[in-house]
């Protein structure tokens, strides 16, 4: 999902040593798009300095050319530009037009800290992205490698890398 909130983890890996989805999570992309447009508390497509260098490559700009035109800091924190109807500024139609280069918070979803526990994945998640419970079973140990990166993603961007 191309969009997510900032604030405090709901849970962290840690914490998540017996939880609802050790047993695994079917999913599969079915290249809806859904997720890159904002609902609820998601808002920003958020970019680490990495991420920016990533996306500007496959435009074929400096890193330098790709903010100015395609990003915005809100809170100290690098995000994409707003686009008319909450979707993300690189969605088209359907599908991304970086998705080679997509942000970290993009190649994690839907596998989210924030949404790990039951009741937020059911609102969060189950409830509009139509890749859940499709597809092959994402083992515990596939989820819990996301989150690390998910929570280490979020920690360069708050330090600001």
């Amino acid at each position: 999902m191309a969009k997510q909130k900032t604030g405090e983890r709901a849970e962290t890996t840690s914490k998540m040593k017996s939880a609802w989805w050790e047993d695994g999570v079917r999913f599969a992309c079915q290249g809806s798009g859904k997720c890159c447009v904002s609902h609820g508390e998601f808002g920003y497509v958020y970019l680490t300095g990495e991420d920016r260098t990533n996306m500007a490559r496959v435009l074929g700009l400096t890193r330098s050319a790709f903010t100015k035109k395609y990003c915005t800091k809100t809170d100290g924190v690098w995000h994409t530009k707003d686009r008319e109807g909450s979707a993300c500024i690189f969605l088209e139609g359907k599908r991304c037009s970086v998705y080679e280069a997509r942000p970290m918070q993009c190649r994690t979803w839907p596998f989210w800290p924030e949404v790990m526990n039951a009741k937020s994945w059911a609102k969060e998640v189950k409830a509009f992205c139509p890749g859940v419970g499709k597809g092959r079973l994402i083992k515990a140990e596939e989820i819990r490698t996301a989150l690390a990166a998910q929570e280490k993603w979020e920690d360069e961007l708050k330090s600001g890398l």
